[in-house]
């Protein structure tokens, strides 16, 4: 979603784009239907740490022969180790991408050997330089990333009809959290699945409810299908996330980009994000477009609550959204900038 629009951008400039992605179910999902051309490097390596590592050092190597074939004059990444690591090795300038200083093992092997590093101006520098980097090669710009694809974003109708819904009953959209990231291994369930368990306490208390759930790997689309058994919807691949947020009541993530999405959307937004809230997600909780509450039974009391007074609050919700992106700048102008000092 966001590289997509760098690309148009650069390309539109008159500069040739070469794009890249390590094989993941959703990230080669959405591509096909953005109709998006990329280049497959490798795979990613699951949840556990000697796949992930195995996983690397093989899109390492890949990407090593795609730089000499290649041959770029800048390489850009949401900060990926092995990008960051065949660009410092072949001498190509690489442009890191980052809004996560939580993730720190990702963190750690790209943004010392990134020339700079960009980043929304709500992480301060100081989040960044103890990686490794000096501050003058921090650059900040006054956006959240997803506003990158919301700023001009017209939602699709259709999405209703896709996943049979009817909008004259409440909607709830529910994400569950990065499960196989590094850094939340040995914090979330066995089966990864925060939300399981308040989904199972609203349907309980309400009939009138249609659920969906975007799962992010086929664990868990497996684990919510034995759960709910046609109770609610599981996406079994990706959707128009955007699209769907349009038309939800209320959103419950367990940290991410769509909670973020959600909340520019001005759509209620509650988290249930299995550990402290990382940088974005406080800003936003203190704007006051996010609920953050990882107790089930507390959380689902706070939904039932919301959703008893949905219409006001979703006002309420949409005016503090407006307030807080009328300043937003375009984080892609800032990008075609830095990327130009480097021709």
């Amino acid at each position: 979603m966001f590289f997509s629009r760098l690309s148009e951008n650069l390309e539109g400039r008159g500069h040739q784009v070469f794009k890249a992605t390590r094989r993941y179910r959703e990230v080669l999902q959405l591509l096909k239907l953005k109709g998006i051309d990329a280049v497959v490097v490798g795979r990613h390596g699951g949840k556990a740490l000697i796949e992930k590592l195995r996983a690397s050092v093989q899109r390492t190597e890949r990407l090593t022969s795609l730089f000499m074939e290649v041959k770029p004059d800048v390489s850009v990444s949401f900060s990926s180790p092995e990008m960051a690591r065949v660009a410092f090795g072949l001498g190509t300038p690489h442009l890191c991408i980052n809004d996560s200083p939580h993730a720190e093992a990702v963190a750690r092997l790209t943004i010392p050997l990134s020339e700079r590093l960009l980043t929304p101006k709500v992480i301060p520098k100081k989040a960044w330089v103890k990686y490794g980097i000096s501050p003058e090669k921090i650059i900040q710009y006054n956006a959240l990333d997803p506003w990158v694809w919301l700023k001009d974003f017209k939602p699709d109708r259709k999405i209703l009809e896709k996943l049979r819904l009817d909008e004259s009953k409440p909607i709830l959209t529910f994400r569950p959290e990065e499960s196989f990231a590094a850094y939340l291994l040995g914090k979330t369930s066995e089966k990864g699945i925060s939300i399981t368990p308040v989904i199972e306490r609203l349907l309980e208390k309400r009939t009138d409810l249609q659920i969906v759930a975007i799962p992010r790997y086929k664990e868990q689309i497996a684990a919510l299908k034995e759960t709910f058994k046609g109770r609610i919807v599981t996406c079994k691949s990706v959707i128009d996330g955007p699209s769907l947020l349009s038309h939800t009541d209320i959103f419950i993530g367990a940290g991410g980009t769509m909670s973020a999405e959600a909340a520019i959307l001005g759509v209620p937004t509650f988290s249930i994000y299995p550990d402290k809230p990382f940088l974005i997600e406080d800003y936003l909780i203190k704007k006051g477009l996010i609920i953050y509450e990882t107790n089930p039974e507390r959380l689902t009391e706070k939904i039932t609550e919301t959703l008893d007074n949905i219409d006001l609050i979703k006002k309420m919700q949409c005016e503090k959204a407006q307030r807080m992106v009328e300043r937003f700048e375009n984080p892609i102008e800032v990008l075609v900038r830095e990327i130009e000092r480097f021709k």
